[in-house]
């Protein structure tokens, strides 16, 4: 038989940011707690508003599976006696396990016949099981700022203020922090009912709806995301919906209700990031946009409430605003006669780091670097120029009064005031760019200045940082350099930049030695190796995103382009390998060119010269004749980073390669045809560690 089961925690509001973590370890919780109980269910669903966490669980069994086991005794052998009676160690077992001996069984494990005792445990009624279980699902809850109250030790993410916990019908008889669970709900704070009987567990969804309170925070999302677009498509608008923005929103609110504002239309003249920035992030307002997409002086709220007196709310929500915007007008008016230079200067004033200087410092680091990194590019006269004037002022916009007020407008609104400024729209666009990626999925950089500025921006706060010993460590990541890493690593994948890590870090650290001469740069090579392996961890975690086999991974991982920081060259590999193991001729080259390294690997041996006139079989010329031909091939396809045919080339050896082995011994006594063998494998070996090391693929 089974019941229905609820677990209601009531609360005061918690924090909308708190509720989707929570809802998913309640769920993992539960679900473990009843697999280790023996408890079998048909289906757990975990609901959350700002007032309740619920567990509801449906076809929940009445009793735990009982449970049968197998204990083992001791061996046959020394279970009897020469008269075949049971030793003392033999009725001990069985007394302990409360069993007669013509209950036991025999099992053979390892060459011995042992004896077993077979146990059987009834299953617990549930009743008896669910109090300590519930209890143990939300004391395991993790919030990340729990708070105390009263006189209570318990900490939870707010004050509990009512439980409710049904199996079926019953109330279970479980208490925490300091309330005893009962059947009694309460609804909407200001429309639905404090004292709402919960029957059963079946009737609870529909009971709170009746009391203004969608639980289902699924269907309360969808709701707030229909009625958005009905008010928008009310008056010719439509919302961009920021899915973020629309699970805070879903989690502040028990009983959705959209309405619409608007604000003066003279505000759409100022930026549309400085108008839509204070609705979204400090109003959690939906900007509206009109058929072509451009912004209207219209947005859109949800409330907590049903639609009475909407009218009222709609115009406190528009003086709110009204007076952020305002601010925002003033302050981007007032940034606008300032000038761009002068700005930049000022961040003389601006620590970037006690340790690394100020920002004008580091901003003269990132025109120099960018410079190095433009060089490297091939970038023309005219963009270099570009690069060197957005380096020099991608930071000015941090002195502004709009960053100061809109830390998330870095870079953004200093493309505005560079346009303003009469600046080169290229120059302008650099300055928006060089702080993209912000976040994993984000847009990269598409000039070609604003990926110069990008990349030495971020390489230099990870060069310095490294540089300090301030390398992230485990969930320790203070000053985002995992994200910057990120970046520099999609950046340079996804614009097929032909660059080596290895290349600009010596310059890197050139300059951050000016400007931080303390620092213990006797270290700096041990260092510059552990940027270069933190960016590589980087691209691992792109090419495992994009399907990529952990082997194949670490095969390429052992190539050289990996200690040079080429990551363009290690993507391309990886997809090269990938592509290439699910081809026919693929066994056979991973066959010999695991052999290859395993029999050199063994040897360890130093390179030597092949010498021909010390082949003493035809398949050793052979073999030689196609890696010269081989060689060349593979040499062109490497150079041009075409990975797939200079597999292609090392496939044609195998064939050669297996009937050497065939025809002679590598490890043959005489040295001189030993070295000589291990020679050719050698030739074959420096080809094919271009591209990774086989070995490490697992078949």
């Amino acid at each position: 038989m089974t019941k229905d089961l609820l677990w209601e925690v009531g609360v005061e509001e918690i924090p909308a940011r708190f509720l989707p973590p929570a809802i998913k370890q309640m769920a993992q919780l539960a679900g473990d707690a009843f697999a280790a109980a023996g408890l079998s269910y048909e289906e757990l669903h975990t609901y959350a508003t700002p007032r309740r966490l619920a567990l509801a669980v449906s076809g929940l069994a009445e009793k735990a599976a009982d449970v049968e086991t197998e204990v083992k005794g001791p061996a046959k052998k020394a279970a009897f006696d020469e008269a075949g009676q049971p030793t003392r160690a033999l009725e001990g077992f069985c007394r302990g396990q409360g069993v007669a001996v013509d209950q036991l069984t025999e099992k053979e494990l390892n060459g011995n016949i042992y004896l077993f005792a077979r146990k059987k445990s009834l299953g617990r009624p549930a009743m008896e099981l669910l109090p300590e279980l519930l209890l143990g699902i939300v004391e395991k809850l993790y919030f990340p700022k729990p708070m105390r109250w009263g006189y209570n030790t318990l900490r939870f993410a707010r004050p509990i203020r009512w439980l409710v916990a049904l199996f079926g019908q019953e109330i279970i008889d479980v208490e925490f922090g300091g309330v005893r669970a009962d059947r009694y709900s309460r609804g909407h704070r200001l429309l639905g009912s404090d004292h709402i009987e919960i029957d059963e567990p079946a009737h609870y969804l529909q009971l709170l709806r009746e009391n203004y309170v969608i639980v289902d925070q699924e269907e309360r999302r969808e709701e707030c995301r229909r009625q958005i677009d009905a008010v928008a498509e009310s008056f010719g608008g439509h919302v961009k919906h920021d899915e973020e923005l629309l699970t805070e929103v879903t989690f502040l609110l028990e009983y959705p209700t959209a309405l619409s504002g608007h604000f003066e239309e003279k505000y759409l003249e100022i930026p549309e990031e400085l108008v839509t920035t204070p609705m979204v992030d400090q109003q959690r307002y939906f900007p509206v946009y009109d058929s072509n997409g451009k912004l209207m002086n219209r947005f859109i709220t949800v409330r907590n409430g049903d639609r009475r007196y909407l009218n009222i709310v709609a115009e406190g929500n528009e003086k709110v605003l009204r007076a952020r915007l305002a601010d925002a007008e003033f302050f981007y008016t007032e940034d606008l006669q300032d000038k761009m230079d002068d700005k930049v200067e000022e961040l003389s004033s601006v620590v970037f780091h006690e340790k690394l200087g100020t920002m004008r410092q580091k901003v003269e680091r990132i025109v120099r670097l960018s410079e190095f990194i433009a060089a490297r590019l091939g970038y023309s006269a005219v963009e270099l120029a570009q690069t060197n004037r957005a380096a020099y002022l991608a930071k000015a916009d941090l002195g502004s009064r709009v960053v100061y007020e809109f830390p998330e407008l870095q870079g953004i609104i200093g493309e505005y005031y560079a346009l303003a400024a009469g600046e080169d729209p290229v120059v302008a666009q650099a300055i928006r760019e060089h702080y993209l990626p912000r976040f994993a999925g984000d847009e990269l950089p598409e000039s070609k200045p604003g990926i110069a500025v990008a990349l030495a921006d971020k390489l230099d706060s990870i060069a310095g940082f490294f540089a300090m010993g301030m390398i992230p460590s485990g969930s320790q990541d203070p000053y985002a350099l995992r994200r910057a890493a990120a970046g520099c690593a999609n950046i340079i994948i996804r614009r097929d930049l032909g660059l080596k890590i290895s290349e600009i870090l010596p310059y890197a650290c050139e300059l951050l030695k000016q400007d931080a001469p303390d620092l213990d740069w006797a270290s700096w090579e041990e260092k510059a190796a552990k940027v270069v392996a933190f960016l590589n961890q980087r691209v691992e975690n792109i090419l495992a995103e994009e399907g990529v086999a952990y082997d194949v991974v670490n095969a390429v991982n052992a190539a050289a382009a990996a200690a040079e920081g080429n990551m363009t060259g290690l993507s391309k590999r990886a997809h090269a390998l990938q592509n290439y193991r699910s081809r026919t001729q693929f066994a056979d080259l991973l066959a010999a060119m695991t052999r290859i390294g395993n029999i050199l690997r063994s040897a360890g041996t130093e390179a030597a010269e092949v010498q021909p006139e010390l082949f003493s079989d035809a398949s050793e010329r052979e073999l030689f004749e196609q890696i010269k031909k081989e060689e060349a091939d593979a040499a062109g396809c490497l150079a041009a980073d075409d990975f797939e045919h200079a597999l292609d080339a090392l496939a044609a050896l195998a064939p050669y390669i297996a009937r050497f082995f065939e025809a002679v011994m590598v490890m043959d006594k005489d040295p001189a045809l030993r070295r000589n063998r291990q020679a050719l494998l050698q030739r074959i070996m420096a080809v094919s560690s271009q591209i990774g090391d086989f070995g490490q693929i697992v078949e």
